[in-house]
């Protein structure tokens, strides 16, 4: 199958170019492929794939606040250009969203038919991004995930792993709450999605759901750390976007096409296995 990626040198495209080696694959990401460029799409279409999975995103959720009409640029226009070019093509598209598409007010994980109504402009972005795909492009699939974190790149994991090895005691949010998802393990069910004719929306995060704070004192935990972690309030911690406070997703159209994805607490045991083996070869190297 001929796969186009976007965004392939990301925290996500890394993972995906494991899963999918099998595969024809083309990889697009900065500087050769750039998103507000307005023929990005030809690149696309050039590959003549079967699928586009399309990673490629403006992701700093707090920079997209200060720089709303650039996430715009990017999560919306970008999408829509990737759209037409997969329709043109008659290629599937799959779009990776996120749970940042919701307000956060809800007490239940929120299912695929659940209104979104973000209240940050990288939510407004991805959300955007997903009604272009949904309209240029009939064979979409919008994956939403969220609490990404992978061996490529920054993330919450890696700064909680950093800060332990510098301060005597972490502070974390702990009246957020979400699903923690290992990019590897996103990846094997795109991987497995991509030969489903599933369309529409569809969530896929790691199973169970916590806190920061939770994540955070289960990172230290497992990763052998002597580092207490105090619970915090978001208003301790002001940021300039605003975070929903109940983000977690519901797997149940997940299940129901035969699918289920590792617990949270599986997927961060198998990341630390790898990035602390690393990082212990690198720091004897």
């Amino acid at each position: 199958m001929r796969i186009v990626v976007t965004g392939a040198q990301g925290q996500l495209g890394t993972d995906l170019q494991q899963v999918l080696q099998g595969h024809q694959l083309t990889l697009l990401d900065l500087p050769t492929f750039d998103l507000t460029e307005h023929d990005c799409g030809r690149r696309i279409i050039d590959a003549a794939p079967d699928v586009v999975i399309h990673a490629g995103a403006h992701t700093d959720v707090d920079g997209a606040e200060r720089n709303p009409e650039l996430a715009m640029a990017i999560n919306a226009d970008g999408t829509e250009r990737v759209a037409r070019a997969a329709a043109q093509g008659g290629a599937r598209l799959i779009y990776i969203s996120t749970d940042y598409v919701f307000d956060g007010c809800g007490t239940r994980p929120y299912v695929e038919t659940d209104r979104p109504n973000p209240v940050s402009a990288y939510g407004a972005s991805k959300y955007a991004g997903e009604e272009r795909a949904l309209a240029c492009c009939e064979n979409t699939l919008v994956v939403r995930t969220a609490w990404l974190y992978g061996l490529q790149g920054k993330n919450f994991v890696k700064t909680m792993l950093q800060l332990a090895s510098e301060r005597p005691c972490l502070k974390v949010v702990a009246d957020q709450q979400g699903c923690p998802t290992f990019a590897e393990d996103l990846a094997r069910m795109i991987g497995r999605l991509v030969s489903n004719p599933v369309q529409g929306l569809l969530h896929v995060t790691n199973e169970g759901h916590c806190s920061w704070h939770e994540f955070a004192t289960e990172i230290i935990r497992r990763s052998g750390h002597d580092v207490p972690v105090e619970p915090i309030t978001t208003a301790d911690m002001p940021r300039p976007a605003k975070r929903p406070a109940y983000s977690v997703l519901s797997a149940e159209r997940l299940h129901h096409l035969g699918f289920r994805m590792p617990s949270w607490q599986d997927g961060l045991q198998r990341f630390l296995h790898v990035f602390l083996a690393r990082s212990s070869v690198a720091s004897q190297g």
